[in-house]
This record gives C-alpha cells, sequence and structure tokens, in this order.
C-alpha cells in the first residue's frame, strides 16, 4: 500500500505587505489551491496581447488541469506568488525546478491594469528569496522578443543576465545569490516607492474628515477646523451620518458618498467603529489615513489585535495607514498649507521636518518647536506607529527639497537595520537628529507591537553613530540641535571663537568648550559694550569678524550679560551679519536677563540660534562638530575579506540544524567551530584535551615545544592568577610535574579537565563576541579581556555590515584599547591582523544569522600575530531578520 504524500505546509511567514512604485501598497502570499478561481477571473480579464506573451499564444480560458497545475504547489520545487488588492489578484509570479536542481524556470504575469507599479519586480524579489531557501541557486525564463517590459524587469533587478536567442524566443538565465548591484537597485526602488506613499499623505489633494462634528472641542470638529484655517489648497469634505451642517459646509453620510475622489482620509469615530470606516475607505478607493481615535493600546490584547487587523486591512486595499492615536500631520509648503493636526495653527514655515511617535511627546515636541520659532517642513505624528514610520519618512524627507534637516523622537524601532541603512544615506545631505531614552528597545510603549532588544547596552547607540545619527536624549536637546542645523553653516572644524562681556563667563564656556571636545582657538571675553547702541554694536561686530577670521577658528560662541541700550533683537541681526559674512556658525548666549517679556531661548530673527545657557548651547555646537566631522569622512568602504566561502559555511548549517527544534541552541565541537572558521579564513591554535600524563606528553611532542595547560572549565582556563593555565613548559619532564601542581592546585575547585596547546605569541588579551539578537540582528563586540569587560563593561559595540572605518573606530573604542598601541613600553600590537579577524567575524555572523553566539575568548595581540585561543559557537534556528534581501513592510 502507497502511503499518501501529505499536504504541503502553507509558508505564512513569507507572506508581506509591500509598497508598489506608485506608493500604493498591495498584500503578498504564496497562491494555494483554494485561489484557482481568482486566477481564472485574472487570467479571463487580461487583454489578448498580455495572454500571448505569457503563453506565447492565446487561450481565453484555462483548463481545469491548468489551473490545477498552477495552483497546486509543494513550495519546494514548485512555488507561486500573487499580490492582491483587496481580494483581487493584480500579479502572478512562479518558479519550476528544472531537473537541474539548483535551477528553476520563472514566469509572471501582472494584470493590464496595474502594470507601470513595480509588481513584476516585487515578485521577483520574493521568488529569488524562497528559492535560494529552498537550494535553488539561478534562474532562467524564455520570454518572446516583443515583451520588452518582462524582459526589463530581469535587465534592471541588477542580477548579472545573460541571454539568448534561439528559434524566436529569448532564453535569460542569472545566478540569484544577491550581488552589490542588486542590493542597490531593492534600496532604490524601496526608496523611491516609499517616498512617493508619505508625500501622497502630506500633499494629498483631497481631505476627508470622517467624524467631523459639530460638537465644539471635539476632535473631529478640531481636525476639521484646522484643516479649513490653514487654507489647505485642496477639496475638504466632511463625513458624518448625523449632522446636517459642520463648519459651514454639508457633510455627508459615508465616505462612500463623497463624489470625487479622495487621497487621505482623516478618521476621527469612536473607537468599536473604526474598522467598518476603514474598511468603507478601502472600498472608496481612498489613498491614505490618518487614525486619530485612541483607545487601541488600552483596550490590552484584543486593543492589539484589532490594530494589526486595522494594518492588514488598509494595506491589502492600497492605503498607508498614519496611527493610531495620531495627533496628526502637517505641510507648511503654501501650495499645500495642510494643517490635519490638533495644532491650533500651521507651524511657521521652515526646514525642519519632524517625526514623533505618541500623543504626548508629539505635543511636547511640537511645543517646543514652537517655542523656539524654528520654522517646520513636515511634520507626522504616528501615534501608536502601526504603519507609517520614521524610516518612510526619512524616506520621503532625502527626496524632499523643503526639508533641510530631519528631527526625530523614537520611543520604539521597528526595523533599526533599514533605520541605519536610511539615515547613512539621508545623513550624508541632511543632518539627522534622533531623540531616544536609554531604555528605548528593552520594553514597548503602550500600543507598540515591535521587537525588543536583547543586544548589550549601548549596542543601538552605536549603530546610530555609524549611521551619522546626531543622537540626543532629549527634546530640549533636539531643539538645541535643530536651531542649529536649520539657521547656521556647519563649522569645517573644532576650533572655536568665545566672545563676550565677562571674562568669568568666558572662562566657564571655555572649559565647558573643552570638556565637549572643542577646541578654543581665540577668546575676547572682556568686551567693554556701554557705549550705547551706535558704538557697542560696530565694536561687536568688528570683534567677532576678526576672530572668526583667525586661522584656526571655525565656530564663535557669544555670551552676553544684559548691556542697558543693548536689545537682544539688534544684538542677534549683527551676529547673523557676521556669521553671513564669513560663512561660519554663530552662537549666542543671552545670559542673566530676568524679565519674562524678553524670550531669548530660540531661533531668533534672521536665523540666529540663541540661548539662555551657555552649557546647552555648547553641548549643542560640539553635536553638530562632530556631524559636520563625520560628513568629511571618506564615504564608507564595504570590502569583503579574501579566501571566504559563505555557502560552504550555509551547507554545514544547513545540515547540522536538521534536528535543532524550537529556539534550542546547539554548541558546536571544536571540529566543527574549526571548520566553520576555516571556510572564513579563521585559524584556532589547536588544543588537545588528556586524560593521562602520557597523552599529555605526546600531544606536547606532537604539538611542538614549549606549551601550556590549561583547565576546559571556561571560568578558569585563562586565569593565571587562579591557577586555571600554566604557561611555557618546555619539555616532558616539566609539564608531567606542572600536570601535578595544576591538579593540586585545582582540587579545591573539583576535578577538572585539562588540555594542552602550543604556546602563541604574547601579546594583550582580548574578546571578540558577536550575537544575533531580535530587534538588532547581528550585534559584534569587542574589549579587552579581564576586569575591563568584566568590571568596568568597557565593551565597544557596531552592526554589521562593518565598512573598514567602522572595523578600525571598533578595535579603537574601548577605553582599555591604548595597550594595543603600546602601553608602558610593550611593543604596539599588530592592529592590522585583528581589525582582519574583526572584519571575518562580522561578515560571518551578517551571512549566516544561524549563528546565534560566538565567542573568541582570549584573542592575543601580538607584535607580529594575531592568535584566536579559544572559541565558542552555538547555533540556533533563526527569527527573521527585520531586514531582509525582500521589500516587505513591517507587520
Amino acid at each position: 500500500m502507497v502511503k499518501p504524500e501529505l499536504a504541503p505546509e502553507y509558508p505564512a511567514y513569507w507572506e508581506a505587505d509591500v509598497v508598489l512604485r506608485d506608493g500604493g501598497t498591495g498584500h503578498l502570499r504564496p497562491m494555494t489551491a483554494a485561489d484557482a478561481e481568482a486566477v481564472q477571473v485574472f487570467h479571463m480579464a487580461q487583454s489578448q496581447n498580455s495572454i500571448y506573451l505569457r503563453f506565447f499564444t492565446y487561450k481565453s480560458k484555462l483548463t481545469a488541469k491548468e489551473l490545477r497545475r498552477f495552483t497546486e504547489l509543494d513550495y519546494r520545487n514548485r512555488v507561486a506568488f500573487v499580490i492582491t488588492h483587496g481580494e483581487e489578484i493584480i500579479g502572478i509570479g512562479r518558479y519550476d525546478r528544472l531537473d537541474d536542481p539548483t535551477e528553476a524556470e520563472v514566469a509572471f504575469n501582472v494584470s493590464d491594469a496595474h502594470q507601470g507599479r513595480g509588481v513584476g519586480s516585487i515578485l521577483l524579489e520574493h521568488l529569488a528569496v524562497a528559492a535560494r531557501e529552498n537550494g535553488i541557486g539561478r534562474f532562467s525564463a524564455e520570454v518572446l522578443p516583443e515583451n520588452r517590459k518582462m524582459i526589463q524587469v530581469f535587465s534592471d533587478a541588477g542580477y548579472e543576465v545573460h541571454r539568448r536567442f534561439d528559434d524566436g524566443v529569448i532564453s535569460l538565465h542569472f545566478d540569484i545569490d544577491p550581488t552589490e548591484k542588486s542590493r542597490a537597485v531593492m534600496e532604490s526602488r524601496e526608496h523611491r516607492a516609499e517616498a512617493r506613499s508619505v508625500a501622497g499623505l502630506v500633499a494629498p489633494a483631497s481631505i476627508a474628515v470622517i467624524g467631523a462634528s459639530r460638537e465644539w472641542g471635539s476632535v473631529g470638529q478640531q481636525l476639521l477646523e484646522h484643516v479649513i484655517e490653514g487654507k489647505f489648497t485642496g477639496s475638504v469634505y466632511a463625513v458624518n451620518r448625523e449632522a446636517l451642517e459642520v463648519s459651514g459646509m454639508m457633510p455627508y453620510d459615508s465616505i462612500g458618498q463623497v463624489p470625487a475622489p479622495v487621497d487621505l482620509a482623516i478618521i476621527a469615530v469612536p473607537y468599536d467603529r473604526v474598522p467598518a470606516v476603514v474598511e468603507q475607505c478601502g472600498k472608496a478607493g481612498v489613498k491614505g489615513l490618518v487614525i486619530a481615535t485612541a483607545g487601541f493600546a488600552d483596550d490590552g490584547e484584543r486593543g492589539l489585535v484589532r490594530q494589526r487587523a486595522l494594518v492588514r486591512q488598509a494595506r491589502a486595499n492600497g492605503m498607508r495607514l498614519v496611527g493610531p492615536a495620531s495627533l496628526g500631520l502637517a505641510n507648511t509648503d503654501p501650495e499645500v498649507s495642510l494643517n490635519a493636526s490638533m495644532a491650533p495653527a500651521l507651524p511657521k514655515q521652515g526646514g525642519l521636518g519632524i517625526f514623533s511617535q505618541s500623543a504626548a511627546l508629539g505635543v511636547s515636541l511640537f511645543a517646543a518647536m514652537s517655542r523656539r520659532e524654528i520654522g517646520m517642513s513636515t511634520v507626522l505624528s504616528a501615534g501608536n506607529r502601526a504603519d507609517v514610520s520614521g524610516n518612510d519618512m526619512m524616506q520621503f524627507w532625502e527626496d524632499d527639497p523643503n526639508t533641510t534637516a530631519c528631527g526625530l523622537y523614537l520611543e520604539s524601532i521597528g526595523n533599526p537595520r533599514k533605520f541605519s541603512r536610511i539615515s547613512r544615506r539621508l545623513a550624508r545631505s541632511k543632518p539627522v537628529i534622533v531623540a531616544k531614552s536609554d531604555s528605548m528597545g528593552l520594553r514597548l510603549p503602550p500600543g507598540h507591537t515591535v521587537r525588543t532588544t536583547a543586544a548589550p547596552p549601548g549596542a543601538l547607540d552605536a549603530m546610530l553613530r555609524q549611521s551619522g545619527v546626531l543622537r540626543v536624549n532629549t527634546i530640549e536637546e533636539l531643539s538645541d540641535v535643530a536651531q542649529i542645523v536649520v539657521g547656521q553653516p556647519l563649522p569645517k572644524g573644532p576650533g572655536l571663537a568665545i566672545i563676550g562681556n565677562s571674562d568669568a563667563m568666558g572662562s566657564v564656556v571655555a572649559d565647558a568648550a573643552e570638556q565637549h571636545g572643542l577646541r578654543v582657538a581665540a577668546m575676547a571675553s572682556n568686551l567693554f559694550l556701554d557705549t550705547g547702541q551706535s558704538k557697542a554694536l560696530p565694536l561687536l561686530k568688528r570683534t567677532v569678524l576678526a576672530a572668526l577670521g583667525e586661522v584656526g577658528v571655525d565656530s564663535a560662541i557669544v555670551t552676553l550679560l544684559p548691556v542697558v541700550g543693548l536689545t537682544v533683537e539688534n544684538i542677534a541681526k549683527t551676529l547673523q551679519a557676521c556669521s553671513k559674512e564669513t560663512g561660519k556658525p554663530v552662537l549666542a548666549v543671552f545670559t542673566g536677563i530676568v524679565e519674562l517679556s524678553v524670550h531669548v531661548n530660540r531661533q531668533m530673527s534672521h536665523d540666529l540660534p540663541a540661548f539662555s545657557s551657555a552649557g546647552a548651547a555648547i553641548a549643542a555646537l560640539a553635536a553638530v562638530t562632530r556631524y559636520a566631522h563625520w560628513l568629511t569622512l571618506e564615504s564608507p568602504v564595504f570590502e569583503a575579506p579574501t579566501g571566504v566561502n559563505p555557502k560552504a559555511v550555509e551547507k554545514l548549517l544547513d545540515t547540522w540544524l536538521e534536528d535543532v527544534e524550537g529556539d534550542s541552541l546547539v554548541t558546536l565541537t571544536p571540529a566543527r567551530a574549526r571548520e566553520v572558521l576555516g571556510h572564513y579564513g579563521i585559524e584556532v591554535l589547536e588544543s588537545v584535551a588528556f586524560g593521562s600524563d602520557d597523552e599529555a606528553v605526546a600531544a606536547g611532542q606532537r604539538l611542538g615545544w614549549p606549551v601550556a595547560i590549561k583547565t576546559i572549565d571556561p571560568s578558569l582556563r585563562h586565569r593565571l592568577d587562579l591557577g586555571g593555565v600554566r604557561i611555557n613548559i618546555e619539555n616532558a619532564d616539566s609539564l608531567r610535574r606542572n600536570i601535578i601542581q595544576m591538579r593540586k592546585f585545582l582540587k579545591p575547585y573539583g576535578d577538572k579537565e585539562l588540555e594542552v596547546q602550543s604556546m602563541a605569541e604574547v601579546g594583550p588579551s582580548c574578546t571578540l563576541r558577536a550575537i544575533e539578537d531580535p530587534l538588532l540582528g547581528p550585534v559584534v563586540s569587542f574589549g579587552l579581556s579581564g576586569d575591563a569587560v568584566n568590571l568596568l563593561d568597557d565593551w565597544a559595540h557596531r552592526v554589521p555590515p562593518l565598512s573598514l572605518g567602522d572595523t578600525a573606530e571598533l578595535v579603537r573604542s574601548p577605553r582599555a584599547a591604548v595597550k594595543l598601541f603600546g602601553y608602558e613600553g610593550l611593543p604596539p600590537g599588530n592592529v592590522s591582523a585583528l581589525e582582519d579577524l574583526v572584519a571575518r567575524v562580522a561578515m560571518l555572523k551578517d551571512e549566516h544569522p544561524e549563528v546565534a553566539f560566538i565567542e573568541f575568548k582570549p584573542i592575543l595581540v601580538g607584535p607580529t600575530t594575531v592568535t584566536v585561543l579559544a572559541v565558542d559557537l552555538r547555533i540556533g534556528n533563526p527569527a527573521q531578520r527585520t531586514d531582509s534581501a525582500r521589500r516587505a513592510m513591517i507587520s
């Protein structure tokens, strides 16, 4: 009797919401047998030409046999994906494995009504990921010469496509392993699509406020009033099924009754009505949603389930979603003039883009910027940040000519690897200021559903530094930095001129500047300005210009106590003129002002940043100076080490993980660990465990004298002070004596197994560790072994991929790293070899999430060699990383 074949398990983890080229969204999922009828409907709606290009002949209808072949899949040898809009299939992509098990034939069919939206490109990306997962490394396709669009999909994907023309058909072949070019293509497409999706939200042509009310002070009433009073340039509609008139206009009963297309719907209805309203918006063809309604975070697990359902519903119908619990959004561009927020007035127009999450911090951030009179371009409050995130806003800001600097207050982060990738690129053209608490990532605010981190403290901050982000802690610090970057040129170096009318204050400012890494290059802190405005202002201007003109001066800070007859506005005008004339930043600090009517902690007229605290001004200027220095560094070079073989390691890990279940980890044997590391050009000094003295002597003779003996116990094996290791053993007799003495010394700790190992070149002892974090993905940590890391937590962290500069900075960042470069008369270590080892480990960890934990301890950095004495390598079944080789929205 033949055993019936089990139905293949549906790979739900392949499902993804995707952003299309025009900024709309769709849902991608594996095809199932239940799709047969929908596939037939899709096929029959296609034009004769599209059917001919796909099947090389015309067929008005698919046969039952063809439908079974197309929809009944095993998800290994035969895989198909569909992209849907609502219930409608708008694109199909599939592969079928060929006789060569490493190659598959790929084919696509995109709805005539949705061509040009990038559907085929997204299907190809996801098919390639699924194929590689199933051991396929090469795609082939047969295409008619006139099917230029499909040929273009393959050519533009970034793969090296080989073509052959035979019997009227073009045969295409290409490897599907990600390449630098294919990754760049994917990121470019992702950028354009996500930027357009946000542009549709912040610059809509029409808006409907659903829940617009006549009740004064209600959320719906205020949102509608603010849109109208902000002089929005597009069409505005009110939707309220109960009122006859709202804000001077006749409301519609439902969004479906609005007679014209609606780009953006602002939803302010009771909590229980939100799902039904979102469904109605999808049917009406609305492109984007702002959900002001709160309550999802307060409704426990049920609220989170409903929130996820809202997001799925919106994305499946082509809509991006801001919120829930959003304060709204604003765009000060005169061509848009949109205040779809709870702010009573449109903010001052300017160059700062603002993104926040929860309502409370959104209010605080908006208020801080308004008090400082900092002009803003776009403002978006994401609320629970269920869909639109800071990553999306950065994609938009990068292309937005009205935005010159970006400020984000983050309470959680859903895709930090993508954040790092986008911000590193964005920060090259526009400053990116990020405020976050030290506990961000460790726990989630109410309503946020992203992953948390188990990475070492400081790893997330290190990732931000790698990306060129100006990292601050508070809204006030974000405002301080923003004041400078939106109105002043960037300093070209750390040289600072200090000008003022108090020697004591000048001394305090100089001390603070040195502590923040600035160099005091000029001082004129005893100006006598009590001579009236006509004499004092010219004197101030001459002094500031002279200081800024000195060699080595890159910026100036002017700290002034109140002067009779001089107004802060006139001083600000004078100082800004100095900045403009020299092209160097100038900051003003007005201390000692007690008049409540004089507000100085703001961006003054003429764009001069003014502060009431010298300490805040210095801290902000130092942060901007560090950013300006980062810009002078060469663009990061990502250079793979030579002699690595990731595919060989992938095969090994696949085999070893077959019997590993769930979240359990398996520690590799020394032999298996050496096999993995060997494929990355990493050697571990051989050690041999022994039971008897004779076995130890035989090992010593084979390894070569001198040798060391140590315990296998990881807590003692490298502790000379605790008797866990003995070194420089020259011969067999000495080895036997040392074994006896060592066993006697270790007896209080129990019977410990021992091993013998060759001696390595001595030098500072280091520890290199890499983990797979659920939020950050791979994290590499480095420190000097012993008390530096064990007691003082003197670690440095980086998130791969690491550029050459990242690697060099990592090994130099611990405070104890001075030991590597010659310390107290010791010779410097071979740091270049250490950097090469770090680069290999970082690449291994980046390429193989299955490597859950790897630690090299100790690593001896000698004058000529770097030697790894021991390694602990553990593998497990990884979760999918937040930033993978396919475009997908975080759910």
